[in-house]
């Protein structure tokens, strides 16, 4: 069978991206082949259990559902039936060393009663900004999303509403323009850390990340993001589709311009004319296609990308603490005395700074399965500079002292959990490197500033090879959930149908 009419797959990645590429590409008729070197699904929304506690490693929320929805549905099959989702009432809490507390809720009254409580003048403001984030929505969301970029008119085409919606001011500013208060300013802005951006300097277009958790919602899958992942596995192994564990890409083959197939550490040969890489887009060019000609995305050019920041987080479980701490809900976010110099250090600077912001998952209180009967499953996140940095952190010398940092701002919020730790677990940028395979440690893929969104980040579909497609952070739409899944749905309008695999001739009796 030649390369015209193979209806073979492979896809590099087990992420979150990766099963979504998987799942639509075997409703198009491929034989599909994931190749992932972690030992289960779920990239970085994958898990790791130790002693009755499961550590969700990375994203901990859902507030797209119906980009799930659709994935199912393009595979016949029905979301909710394999995924239980609880919706979240009370989003999560910001909390400020002065004692505030900022609640997110979808209810816009009850948001503009939180809004009251730190500045009455700031109620007309807020209601501004939510019609800023709709009107982002509109046009970053719903026109964007799931469009392929790679062709440099279609991003040409909204540069007129991203000049009348001022794209090309910073969230942050966005949020100072409407609101006087400097913690409300926080509130109304952090949203893209979540996906690795600064502020500070990402375009004000992540404002529309307002308009989702109030229009959608925010929730969480029982089981945790894990559970979903093991729920598209299912899928794509009901599709007849095979995922191999263990088992690291080390080189995407290319021969006359045409990807076809790839090298497994180890020297193992694994042929397809088509190659969906999920892995990150910087390893994906700098090392997968490292003897392969390049025609835009050269060493030079993926090394000078702003990178998003790296993270520290501190996974521990507590022993009899579930009747612990009942003001504490499933997402608290400790604010840092500082917000704009923190941020600096982080992303301009790289410099490690003494004090902090936290967010903190408590999963327990909405999924008992993940601790022991009357225990509690933690993590601490926070952001941290990447590696990528002029004298970049010694996270061999500098784990241990930072950890007992973050249990002192933890004693604010979860007094006297030491003593009750059991299990505990701690990645830093270095484990992000190591595991995931991410440039710099960075926790997020390519910073997503408005010079490196739509066309100006690595494409779907590649320019350095035919047949090599990517999906996930680094590719469009971009970091997030939600991104990582439509970044599939974007592939699947660029693949064509699986060739129709010839009758089998039945010999005459």
């Amino acid at each position: 069978m030649n390369s015209t009419d193979d209806p073979s797959a492979i896809v590099i990645g087990a992420g979150l991206g990766g099963l979504a590429a998987a799942m639509r590409l075997g409703a198009k008729g491929y034989d599909v082949t994931v190749l992932d070197r972690l030992d289960r699904a779920g990239g970085r929304g994958s898990s790791i259990t130790q002693g009755g506690h499961r550590f969700d490693l990375g994203p901990t929320i859902v507030t797209v559902p119906q980009v799930y929805e659709a994935l199912w549905a393009a595979c016949g099959r029905d979301f909710h039936q394999d995924v239980d989702l609880r919706p979240m009432q009370k989003f999560y809490e910001i909390r400020w060393g002065d004692g505030s507390v900022f609640t997110a809720r979808g209810d816009t009254k009850a948001m503009v009663e939180e809004v009251r409580k730190f500045n009455p003048d700031d109620e007309k403001g807020y209601l501004r900004f939510l019609k800023d984030s709709q009107r982002r929505y509109v046009v970053g969301f719903e026109g964007m999303l799931t469009k392929p970029m790679h062709r440099i008119w279609e991003t040409i085409k909204v540069l007129p509403e991203f000049a009348m919606l001022r794209a090309d001011q910073s969230i942050l500013g966005l949020a100072r323009r409407r609101v006087k208060d400097e913690r409300l300013r926080m509130a109304l802005s952090f949203h893209p850390l979540f996906i690795g951006g600064d502020p500070m300097n990402v375009t004000s277009m992540y404002a529309l990340v307002s308009y989702l958790e109030k229009e959608f919602g925010v929730h969480y899958a029982m089981g945790g993001v894990q559970a979903i992942a093991d729920a598209m596995a299912k899928v794509v192994r009901s599709q007849g589709g095979q995922i191999r564990f263990g088992a690291e890409v080390d080189q995407i083959k290319v021969e006359d311009g045409a990807a076809k197939g790839v090298t497994l550490k180890g020297g193992e040969d694994v042929f397809a004319p088509l190659v969906v890489s999920n892995a990150d887009a910087g390893h994906t060019y700098s090392h997968l296609m490292r003897n392969a000609p390049r025609k835009r995305w050269t060493k030079k050019k993926v090394e000078s990308r702003k990178w998003s920041m790296g993270l520290f987080v501190w996974y521990f479980g507590t022993k009899g603490t579930r009747d612990q701490w009942p003001d504490v809900g499933h997402h608290t976010i400790m604010a840092g005395p500082r917000y704009e110099g923190l941020l600096r250090d982080i992303f301009i600077k790289g410099k490690l700074a003494e004090d902090m912001s936290l967010y903190v998952h408590r999963p327990s209180v909405t999924d008992p399965s993940v601790a022991p009967d009357g225990d509690d499953t933690f993590y601490a996140l926070s952001p941290v500079p990447h590696l990528g940095h002029d004298n970049p952190v010694d996270w061999a010398r500098e784990a241990e002292s930072y950890k007992a940092k973050v249990a002192k701002v933890l004693q604010g919020l979860i007094p006297g959990f030491q003593a009750h730790l059991t299990e505990e677990l701690v990645f830093t940028p270095e484990d992000f490197r190591d595991r995931y395979l991410s440039p710099n440690g960075s926790g997020f893929s390519i910073e997503p500033r408005i010079l490196q969104s739509a066309w100006f980040r690595p494409h779907n579909v590649s320019e350095e090879a035919k047949g090599l497609y990517l999906v996930g952070a680094g590719t469009h739409p971009g970091a997030g959930v939600p991104g990582v899944i439509s970044s599939a749905e974007v592939l699947e309008s660029l693949v064509p149908s699986a060739p129709a695999r010839p009758a089998l001739k039945v010999a005459a009796e």
